[in-house]
């Protein structure tokens, strides 16, 4: 997997990028939260690739075409279709492009075209700073995710942990999109299901590991890309927050790994509540006493004593739900929700 190779990687390309965003503890300028300013339709968004490179070049296209389906004009980053191994151009240029979207003031919302993987090693080369003075939503997932924690860490911003340019944009995907940006409802985040051919429901049914009700600040995304994260400037600050956490092709030793990582950090044990998405692929293998991802969640979170659940719409799947990363939400583990419990951008 991208991820794996990016997370080897990671050492060795830390050590040869300039310290241009870290400083100590957490960044001055996230003392409070930054609401991005709304978007309408005829709004110009920009197509960036922050992470790994788009082989097929029909990709562009068809994220071009999304985005103006939705009534978006779209401006290109002027790196968006280079290359370099399995980065889609080098660390300088994929900054470059993420912060002249935000310079811009012709483009309103900047858009991932793709994750993989690379995202992080631009974390130190973003000008916060301008960030913070021109608030726009950026939206993404998987790899993105190194993105979303290390904007909310360093300049307090709500961003969208959801569809890239190129994911799929479903019925259900651009319906919740219209809700969130257009209409600005305070949306409740609740797992589509369709009865089938059978006496219960099967699909998209979420379980609960604790009961209760808790509000708080939702914040998360990729597990792997987060827990890589942790011990930088750019992890985010999670007391008293809503963790929320999905991945994609992890055995389950490796998620334990992961939430050992969050336990050891001390994450876990500041957090209000949590929210498990999906994780596609991580069945046990072959080989004597293998976990399961349930039992590994068991372990980790029933301790806790925290409203949790598992099974929401969140992850590499193609309906999910577009999370406000850094929202204020309220959940509900017995009912598997969350609720925005406030508008989410400029009035």
């Amino acid at each position: 997997m991208q991820k794996r190779t990016f997370i080897k990687s990671l050492g060795l390309a830390a050590a040869s990028l300039p310290f241009m965003g870290f400083s100590s503890g957490k960044n001055e300028l996230a003392k409070k939260t930054q609401y991005p300013h709304s978007l309408k339709k005829g709004d110009m968004v920009g197509l960036i690739s922050p992470s790994a490179a788009t082989a097929d070049r029909m990709q562009f296209t068809f994220a071009k075409e999304a985005m103006e389906a939705l009534g978006f004009q779209v401006k290109l980053g002027a790196n968006l279709m280079n290359r370099r191994g399995y980065l889609a151009g080098t660390d300088e240029e994929r900054a470059a492009d993420l912060n002249s979207m935000f310079a811009d003031p012709e483009v309103k919302a900047v858009i991932c075209i793709r994750g993989g993987s690379g995202a992080a090693r631009i974390l130190p080369l973003i000008d916060y700073k301008l960030i913070q003075k021109n608030p726009k939503p950026i939206l993404g997932y998987s790899d993105i995710t190194a993105l979303h924690q290390a904007i909310y860490s360093q300049t307090g911003l709500i961003s969208f942990h959801g569809p890239n340019g190129t994911g799929s944009w479903n019925s259900f995907n651009v319906k919740q999109f219209e809700q969130l940006f257009f209409k600005q409802e305070l949306v409740q985040f609740q797992n589509e299901q369709t009865k089938g051919d059978d006496l219960v429901i099967k699909s998209n049914r979420i379980q609960t590991l604790h009961s209760g009700i808790a509000k708080g600040r939702i914040l998360g995304g990729n597990l792997t890309v987060l827990t890589t994260l942790s011990g930088t400037p750019y992890f985010a600050d999670f007391k008293n927050a809503i963790l929320f956490i999905e991945d994609i092709g992890e055995d389950p030793y490796r998620i334990d790994r992961m939430m050992s990582t969050l336990k050891l950090n001390g994450t876990l044990d500041q957090i209000k509540g949590f929210i498990f998405g999906q994780c596609n692929d991580c069945e046990p293998g072959g080989g004597y006493g293998s976990l399961t991802v349930d039992q590994v969640l068991d372990d980790y979170i029933l301790p806790l004593k925290i409203p949790a659940y598992s099974g929401a719409m969140i992850g590499h799947i193609s309906k999910q739900f577009i999370v406000p990363h850094g929202a204020l939400v309220e959940m509900n583990a017995d009912l598997g929700t969350f609720t925005l419990q406030e508008p989410i951008f400029k009035s």
